[in-house]
């Protein structure tokens, strides 16, 4: 063979090497991409952005704010309901201890009838009525309001459970 065809058929043997590698880096490439698609669409499902509470017998969803406390909130409901024993306070929310901490995220808001706000990082604080003053909103419960929640939350104390919400 000639030197001339030997450089020619080397130049095509490596010209289809390249594409050969691009090719398969293209394909690995998309494989990945579609890997983190799914990935992402799995944390979706496992990351609600709602969770339940249950208080005198009736069942509310609430659906979380998108800061720390709130996904530190979530993530300790993940280890089993919660139960707090919640006392009325200035006839405009039930406040209880959580018994543990969690990140604050303070800002100075007015709450709204239904607003589940952490209270120095220790306390849960639901609200039938409105107040101004720094604090960390945790979520809102959906589709309630004043006179309905004051009906359920009634007067003096009661139990505040709250739960993962169950998705199908």
């Amino acid at each position: 063979m000639s030197k001339k065809k030997i450089i020619g058929i080397s130049i095509l043997v490596l010209i289809s090497i390249v594409i050969a590698l691009f090719v398969l880096f293209n394909k690995i490439n998309h494989v990945n991409e579609t890997n983190f698609k799914e990935e992402d669409q799995e944390m979706e499902v496992i990351n609600v952005d709602e969770i339940r509470l249950e208080v005198n017998g009736m069942i509310f969803d609430i659906e979380l704010e998108d800061n720390s406390s709130a996904r530190a909130f979530m993530e300790k409901l993940k280890e089993g309901e919660l139960s707090i024993y919640a006392s009325d306070y200035g006839n405009f929310e039930k406040v209880g201890s959580l018994g543990f901490d969690l990140p604050t995220n303070d800002q100075r808001i007015t709450t709204e009838p239904g607003d589940l706000i952490l209270y120095q990082g220790n306390q849960i604080t639901l609200y039938y009525d409105t107040n101004t003053w720094n604090f960390t909103k945790l979520g809102k419960i959906k589709n309630v309001n004043e006179t309905e929640l004051r009906e359920v939350l009634g007067e003096g104390d009661v139990i505040l459970i709250f739960s993962l919400k169950e998705t199908k």
